[in-house]
């Protein structure tokens, strides 16, 4: 048995504070836009599957219980005494929490205290410059503003993220923009604006993300179901050498271009969790897929976790069952020996993330 004692969750966000009704609930198991087919509810796919093997136990149920046997004993618990023993069940010892989603979630303090963990916030830098804009009166004052709240964001967090790859549906230009492209970007933004509008103005969107690079801490990139080769491919090149790590979100079902990015480029690291999560009983397939392209040290564990504390316990079971079982084969093979397997899956469960975000006194 490949046992991983410590896991960082590298990305994740907060869980809903409410307690959930059967279809509240199921929306937040799928990923994609719209209603579940007909007929059907987001508990039947993989992750669905996976909820209900792994979180009954956790509430005192037998696994595989139907859903609305699980929802009520959930209610029965209430949403602070289930929240507690699922998020502590995870066996996850360390959050770091993407705070840019809006809804009503728990932040890195109240998480880390139900799940009896440590947490981190990771600034999301399109929320930064949203909220810099709605104070900023003047393009000059903006800039100002927006220069000076990334610099103050990164002293107290772990790291940064974006989703520029999420909002334009091209490949951003690699290269810094100039002042004088980014002053005409910011005027016509700004001028076109509603109160609480979202940031998608591409010279914008560079711009930020080459400020965030200029600080020096991590920045996590969104890929969401994008080729990161196309979206970041010039990015991380344009990048390399700046002393600047680039994390790749989120690149399920393009989780080898991801892994193969973070072979080519020494800054560049590949996100396991939203792959793992989405494949269910297929996970180990998928993690052995991502063992063959990438360095064991640019993996990195999460459960990309949000809204849902069984999504965080699904997430580190289904990432230990798959990196047990990949490694375990290899050993009982004879193709490695079990110190290397146990030390591989130490860095990836962990002390990859330890490294790169700064955490390595925990």
């Amino acid at each position: 048995m490949i046992e991983t004692p410590s896991l960082v969750d590298q990305h994740c966000h907060g869980v809903l504070r409410t307690e959930l009704g059967l279809g509240t609930f199921e929306a937040h198991l799928g990923r994609g836009e719209g209603p579940p087919a007909p007929g059907t509810t987001f508990f039947d796919t993989q992750t669905g599957f996976a909820v209900r093997r792994w979180c009954p136990p956790l509430l005192g149920l037998e696994p595989h219980c139907p859903p609305a046997r699980y929802l009520a004993r959930r209610r029965e618990l209430g949403v602070l005494e289930s929240g507690r023993r699922l998020l502590r069940g995870s066996g996850i010892t360390t959050y770091l929490v993407d705070t840019g989603l809006p809804g009503d979630l728990t932040g890195p303090g109240e998480l880390a205290t139900t799940g009896a963990a440590e947490a981190h916030e990771i600034v999301r830098l399109e929320l930064l410059a949203e909220q810099v804009a709605d104070t900023s009166g003047t393009v000059d004052s903006f800039l100002a503003n927006l220069a000076e709240s990334v610099h103050g964001a990164a002293a107290g967090a772990v790291a940064f993220t974006s989703v520029a790859g999420l909002r334009e549906d091209r490949p951003l230009s690699p290269e810094p923009p100039g002042p004088g492209e980014v002053r005409g970007a910011a005027g016509r933004w700004l001028a076109g604006r509603q109160v609480g509008g979202e940031l998608a103005d591409p010279v914008l969107l560079r711009h930020l993300l080459w400020i965030a690079v200029a600080s020096g801490l991590p920045l996590q990139l969104h890929t969401g179901a994008a080729d990161p080769q196309r979206s970041f491919g010039a990015f991380a090149r344009a990048t390399a050498g700046l002393g600047t790590d680039l994390v790749l979100l989120h690149g399920y079902p393009h989780h080898r271009a991801a892994a193969h990015l973070a072979g080519v480029f020494p800054h560049v690291y590949a996100d396991l969790g939203p792959a793992l999560v989405r494949t269910g009983a297929r996970a180990a397939a998928v993690l052995a897929e991502i063992l063959e392209l990438a360095p064991f040290g640019k993996l990195l564990f999460s459960s990309g976790a949000h809204g849902l504390p069984e999504l965080h316990v699904v997430g580190a079971t289904l990432f230990r069952e798959a990196l047990s079982r990949v490694l375990g084969t290899w050993v009982a093979e004879g193709a490695w020996s079990l110190a290397d397997a146990q030390r591989v899956a130490a860095m990836i469960a962990a002390d990859n993330a330890r490294r790169v975000y700064g955490l390595m006194d925990e």
